[in-house]
């Protein structure tokens, strides 16, 4: 079975059992292969995340990963994990605080910050990590599945 990196099981957690303060993460590996698969996918082949001596001249010393991949693993955990199957994105800040590069193992949080229960609205902090340092942040809003339209 493949090893998707999420600390709870998928799946959804209606607005009505959504609580302030709620988390849910993934980590990954990010690694070449991934990259070269985002730029494909992106068609994003800025030769600094593909290219090793263009990278080396940069201010990041080497290559990265896009910055968009790492905020793919927040969107994994909203549309696997919190509030999960039928989540509907209206809207996503990001501020990108350091690199992310090949090898390195990002951990993906989401934490419930704000419930609007009538407009089921969710507003959510969202951080990404390698080791200790805060490589991504922002906050999230979304439209969370309802128990009432199931």
């Amino acid at each position: 079975m493949l090893d998707t990196g999420h600390n709870l099981p998928k799946g959804t957690i209606v607005i009505e059992e959504l609580e302030i303060g709620m988390s849910r993460s993934v980590g990954k590996t990010i690694g070449m292969e991934e990259i070269e698969a985002f730029a494909e996918l992106s068609t994003d082949h800025n030769p600094v995340h593909l290219d090793e001596a263009y990278a080396q001249d940069t201010i990041f010393g080497g290559r990265i990963a896009h910055g968009m991949l790492t905020a793919g693993l927040i969107s994994a955990v909203i549309g696997e994990q919190l509030p999960g199957h039928g989540t509907v994105y209206l809207g996503q800040s990001l501020k990108f605080r350091a690199p992310v590069r090949p090898g390195d193992h990002v951990e993906a949080t989401v934490t419930v910050t704000a419930i609007d229960h009538s407009k089921r609205r969710v507003t959510l902090d969202c951080k990404a990590r390698v080791g200790d340092t805060v490589v991504l942040e922002g906050e999230a809003t979304v439209l969370a599945p309802s128990a009432k339209f199931d």
